[in-house]
């Protein structure tokens, strides 16, 4: 059975579709067009490649966060809406996780870190071993001092990877020195086909979710919410 895996949490789009283990076919595109542009094309390409139709699908996987907020929300709708029509559950994947997983033969820890802005990054730590990851830390909203101070106080060697650990890159030797590594720029953005395989694995232990039921992991406020707090917050002292 069919897995159609959906990217949307960074810069990055990704759609993928996996059969079982097996990955069929897998689009990535980083351009200036918006994700609501680049979507549905992708998928519909994905879906005319692999000479598939609805019938033929498990479930729809879709990177839930944390990541960009319109990103997120861009992916989520699309893969309820799909998962509504096609009659299917919805898998929510988390971000960070996804990126660490191609890597998940690495040997040691992994640090995936994505750009949250307002000069903060969102970032967990994985263990890897036997081609498992374990999560040691987080997911977390943080700066990047602040990550790099929580990173030396576990003490051993860390692998960085994802947009914010390159972005942030003038900081990590100071503080991390030989203990810390960075994979390719390559591994800068999750994958649709990472994506895919992890709800896999979600769907087979846990079953799927209501269309309805998913919900965006954001980490923290949008600005929007925390506009009306400060509005409440305001009218309560009155």
């Amino acid at each position: 059975m069919y897995i159609l895996g959906i990217e949307t949490a960074t810069s990055v789009i990704s759609v993928a579709l996996m059969d079982d283990d097996r990955l069929i076919v897998e689009y990535l595109i980083n351009n200036p067009k918006t994700h609501s542009v680049n979507l549905m094309p992708l998928i519909k390409n994905a879906l005319t490649e692999a000479d598939a139709t609805p019938e033929q699908f498990a479930a729809i996987a879709v990177s839930a966060g944390p990541g960009s907020f319109t990103g997120l929300r861009i992916g989520i709708s699309t893969a309820k809406t799909l998962a509504q029509v096609w009659g299917l559950p919805v898998v929510g994947v988390n971000t960070l996780e996804a990126l660490a997983y191609p890597y998940t033969g690495w040997k040691g820890y992994l640090c995936p870190v994505l750009n949250a802005r307002k000069n903060e990054v969102y970032a967990a730590v994985y263990e890897t071993g036997d081609n498992v990851l374990t999560c040691r830390l987080g997911p977390l909203a943080l700066t990047p001092l602040e990550l790099a101070n929580k990173l030396r106080a576990i003490g051993q060697s860390i692998a960085l990877l994802g947009e914010g650990g390159l972005n942030y890159h003038h900081i990590w030797p100071e503080y991390l020195t030989e203990r810390v590594t960075y994979l390719p720029a390559i591994a800068s953005f999750p994958r649709g086909a990472a994506v895919a395989a992890l709800g896999r694995q979600i769907l087979q232990v846990n079953g799927g979710t209501d269309p309805m039921l998913l919900k965006p992991y954001y980490l923290r406020l949008s600005e929007a919410e925390i506009k009306w707090l400060k509005g409440q917050l305001s009218g309560e002292k009155k």
